[in-house]
């Protein structure tokens, strides 16, 4: 393996096989299946779901929005609250492509339909327990209010959700209880509309391992692509799914502390930690010749902006972390460490592409 910087390496066949999974339970349960970008930001990884007929994607910026439409992607839903700052390049969009946003308020839906004269559609945003953004599934009235204010130009689509609290899960009776919670609000707010209206759902949790989508129109999850530590501390997934590992250079040897210092800190990680019992930002790997092998009880116990310091056990052979010797990370959050790096390759050394962040 050619590398010399902190890289992100993509294990192809797993996030093959992760995309295939979930793209197979949407259509078991009869379900769109649109697959949030954000996670990837990339347009190879991207060609990975168009090749299993996957047309419609959900993304988390007007910019994303566009550096897909770039390569050829003409269905797409900006998963976050309309930024009024931002309606012309939102229009001029809106030209070429079938584009959704997503509203909480009536003042966004005025703007919306004043500024934005090209074909749109607006999805409400509905809070179901996560608390981040969204009116209050509780609060009907407003959200009947604003489904009823749609016109030829911009049309009502539907609500979206998102059970990010699914987050705060230890174990699958925990993601169960949350994503029942969530789809209970949902179903007492969609009883009071006097046709049941599309609705799009989305936590990768919930998506990975519930079977009960009742009232659910679409899947809307992205972490599973990649997965995470941290999604299998919440049991979404096994860590032989975790499709990413950041390779850095060991750059320091501090055997008299059993610590080594790598090229990879929170610029490359982002500051993300678990408690597993003890505090760390990465689960250690070797790189193997067809993927990587987990380190028991190595692991990423401090970063700052550029280093990074990995705790070795004392019996640990100190030639798997020699100075210039690449060791892996799998990361706590793919997502955040797939938005900070530029460099990424799959294993194979196959570039991949990615969004260049404005």
């Amino acid at each position: 393996m050619k590398i010399n910087r902190p890289t992100l390496i993509i294990d192809e066949k797993k996030a093959r096989r992760n995309i295939a999974f979930m793209a197979d339970k949407a259509k078991k349960l009869n379900l769109i299946f649109r697959p949030h970008f954000k996670t990837h930001q990339s347009a190879t990884v991207a060609r990975w779901f168009r090749k299993i007929g996957v047309k419609q994607i959900a993304v988390s910026s007007l910019a994303m929005a566009h550096y897909f439409y770039k390569h050829n992607w003409d269905d797409i839903h900006i998963a976050f609250p309309y930024n009024i700052l931002e309606c012309q390049g939102l229009n001029e969009l809106a030209k070429n492509i079938k584009i959704k946003v997503s509203i909480e308020s009536q003042e966004a839906l005025s703007h919306l339909k004043s500024y934005v004269k090209n074909p749109i559609q607006y999805m409400i945003i509905i809070d179901v327990g996560y608390g981040r953004t969204g009116i209050d599934a509780s609060n009907w009235k407003s959200i009947l209010s604003l489904a009823n204010q749609g016109n030829s130009t911009c049309q009502f689509s539907g609500l979206m959700a998102h059970a990010g609290h699914t987050y705060d899960a230890r174990g699958l009776n925990d993601i169960e209880k949350t994503h029942s919670s969530s789809l209970s609000k949902l179903e007492t707010l969609v009883e009071k509309f006097v046709n049941p209206p599309f609705v799009s759902y989305g936590d990768t949790p919930s998506c990975s391992v519930s079977e009960n989508f009742n009232l659910i129109s679409e899947f809307r999850c992205g972490n599973f692509v990649y997965y995470d530590v941290t999604q299998t501390l919440i049991g979404s997934c096994t860590v032989d799914q975790i499709a990413v590992a950041m390779a850095c250079p060991i750059v320091a040897e501090h055997y008299d502390r059993n610590e080594v210092v790598i090229y990879g800190g929170a610029i490359h990680f982002s500051k993300d930690f678990v408690m597993t019992p003890y505090k760390h930002f990465g689960q250690i790997v070797n790189f193997t010749n067809n993927g990587w092998k987990i380190l028991e009880d190595v692991y990423l116990k401090k970063i700052s902006q550029e280093h990074g310091i990995i705790h070795l056990p004392k019996n640990i052979d100190k030639n798997q972390f020699s100075i210039g010797h690449i060791i892996g990370i799998l990361p706590v959050h793919s997502c955040l460490t797939a938005d900070l790096m530029m460099g990424q390759q799959t294993l194979s050394g196959l570039p991949i592409e990615k969004m260049i962040r404005i």
